[in-house]
């Protein structure tokens, strides 16, 4: 039920638009970069440009190292991110430029397929107990930032460490108890995101 993909695990994919490159951390199984319905990743952003066109999905985009970057969506509306795990949510259709404003930067993606999954993306700064419930149809990515987390289901903990991901597929679990799985999840600079599908 709980996955832990380590950062040896990665792979290194080059972007849709030819300039630079991704980790990619997880993607659901037979799937490419045209077409998956989930795909978790992390980029590193050199310079000012813009982003490649993901039609059709959904955009959850974190900062996790540097200091900021502005993202114009279409030329109309502009995310800020500024602080340490900020996060922008957007349509992937949309002609998204990034603007540097002092020096490069990283950013954690989360993109998922509008026609079969819906998702949540949650950042964590400080040390806290999260709860999650997850459905039978869920599941369910942690991403350790900085520091240890600890992850405990069905009576079970787990320590994920720092840079490492943990996947929770909670499909066919046998202890459900009305269709639901309560994990708790402690730690701090963490990122979670719930995927359900449509």
């Amino acid at each position: 039920m709980i996955t832990v993909i380590s950062p040896d695990s990665f792979k290194k994919i080059p972007w849709k638009n030819g300039l630079g490159f991704t980790t990619e951390l997880a993607i659901n199984d037979g799937a490419n970069l045209d077409n998956f319905d989930w795909r978790l990743s992390i980029a590193s952003v050199t310079s000012n440009g813009e982003f490649s066109n993901f039609s059709g999905y959904d955009r959850n985009l974190v900062l996790i190292e540097g200091n900021s970057i502005s993202l114009q969506h279409d030329q109309k509306h502009t995310d800020n991110l500024t602080q340490l795990l900020d996060i922008a949510k957007f349509d992937g259709a949309c002609k998204t430029v990034g603007t540097l404003n002092d020096g490069a930067i990283k950013d954690f993606n989360v993109i998922t397929k509008q026609s079969t999954t819906s998702v949540q993306v949650d950042t964590y700064v400080a040390q806290q107990d999260v709860i999650q419930e997850l459905k039978n149809t869920a599941m369910s990515f942690i991403y350790s930032l900085s520091a240890n987390v600890t992850i405990t289901i069905a009576g079970n903990e787990i320590t994920l460490k720092q840079g490492h991901l943990a996947k929770i597929n909670n499909l066919n679990h046998d202890s459900n108890i009305g269709g639901l799985t309560t994990v708790i999840i402690s730690g701090q600079h963490m990122i979670i995101a719930g995927i359900d599908f449509i």
